[in-house]
């Protein structure tokens, strides 16, 4: 399955419903994270989220709730850049054993 994310409205009053709100995404099966966009909205991320039951379990927990976007994660890939050939030459590792001793160096 592909990864999807949620986003969430959902009427949130005090500290304490918010943090009941939050707790309440990150406990369904396939959240992989859940964070405040805004301040009434909730985005949640994961991998088979059902999203009707997450409305459901949030309406009966906080208050109203209303499902703003359904939709996949689109995951950024790194682009891989051609590697480049660079040759480097070192002229002394060439050795000129062909040529021989010259003839005035011989004792």
């Amino acid at each position: 399955m592909a990864k999807q994310k949620i986003v969430v409205r959902v009427t949130m009053e005090s500290d304490k419903k918010s943090r009941k709100a939050l707790r309440i995404a990150v406990g369904l099966d396939g959240v992989e994270s859940a964070s405040f966009v805004g301040s009434d909205q909730i985005a949640v991320t994961g991998e088979g989220i059902d999203s009707v039951k997450l409305a459901t379990l949030l309406r009966k927990g906080v208050g109203y709730t209303e499902l703003v976007t359904v939709g996949n994660v689109e995951e950024k890939k790194p682009e891989t850049k051609p590697a480049e050939v660079t040759w480097q030459i070192n002229p002394y590792d060439f050795y000129y054993n062909s040529y021989g001793m010259p003839s005035y160096y011989v004792y």
